[in-house]
């Protein structure tokens, strides 16, 4: 179920982001045929070739949900057809418009996890969204001794063994978000920089770069979501002075 700080709209009208806005759309992946058939229909030949690899056809039809919802939403934003749309990709694989399609400020990202996705948007700030299907005792197979911190293991081994998973979740989606945010794939450790976890704490960069690095810290704002019963999530961008609304993508209604 939702959390109380989520509240997903259903945007009627032409879509529009202002400069101090971080827009997140929620997307269901699983997409009648004819959607299917109209989002696979926008896709680049890479993408196409790129679905064709996968042996299920669940994951087959997931992939071309995800990569044509992107391409959808873009396309509102920028005025064009989500054929038109044309990406490029970093050094570690993240993804970003050409600039000749939008002159480099429009900033996006995504994330999918089981039957759902979020897809982040905003203007001339970097950001990173990262989704979880909360999988029941994860917290118990010790992963977090494996990738979080010394500090946040610690936190987390304290709270109440009811509230580990939530701990737990709150703590990889965060981390996730944020080296998704810098770019950096899996070059950054994820024990490398500490984040809050525990429930009910506001979500927040505690010390990066392996120190405390207060302008670092400073520079990121971290928003938890809800993106409904047994998910969790959540966006992080530069600056302190954005909004945050998010949307329902219905594009499978028209």
């Amino acid at each position: 179920m939702s959390g109380p700080d989520t509240v997903w709209d259903i945007l009627r009208d032409p879509m529009k982001l202002l400069s101090g806005e971080v827009h997140v759309w929620r997307a269901s992946l699983e997409q009648p045929p004819r959607c299917l058939e109209r989002l696979l229909a926008t896709l680049a030949p890479d993408e196409k070739e790129r679905a064709a690899r996968f042996h299920f056809d669940r994951d087959r039809n997931r992939f071309i949900a995800a990569r044509g919802t992107l391409r959808s939403i873009l396309g509102g934003y920028l005025h064009r057809e989500p054929g038109e749309i044309q990406f490029c990709y970093s050094e570690h694989g993240k993804p970003a418009l050409k600039r000749e399609i939008e002159g480099g400020r429009l900033r996006f990202n995504l994330s999918h996890s089981h039957e759902l996705a979020l897809f982040a948007v905003t203007e001339s700030r970097d950001l990173g969204v990262d989704l979880e299907w909360i999988r029941p005792n994860v917290s118990e197979e010790r992963i977090a001794e494996r990738f979080f911190s010394a500090d946040e293991v610690r936190v987390l081994r304290a709270l109440p063994a009811e509230l580990q998973g939530e701990g737990f979740f709150n703590c990889w989606t965060r981390k996730e978000a944020y080296i998704k945010a810098l770019g950096d794939g899996l070059s950054m450790p994820l024990s490398r920089f500490v984040v809050s976890l525990a429930p009910g704490e506001a979500p927040s960069l505690l010390s990066a770069n392996g120190s405390a690095d207060d302008a670092e810290v400073a520079r990121w704002t971290f928003r938890e979501l809800f993106p409904g019963r047994g998910y969790k999530g959540a966006v992080v961008a530069e600056g302190r002075d954005w909004e945050l609304k998010c949307w329902d993508w219905r594009g499978n209604e028209s």
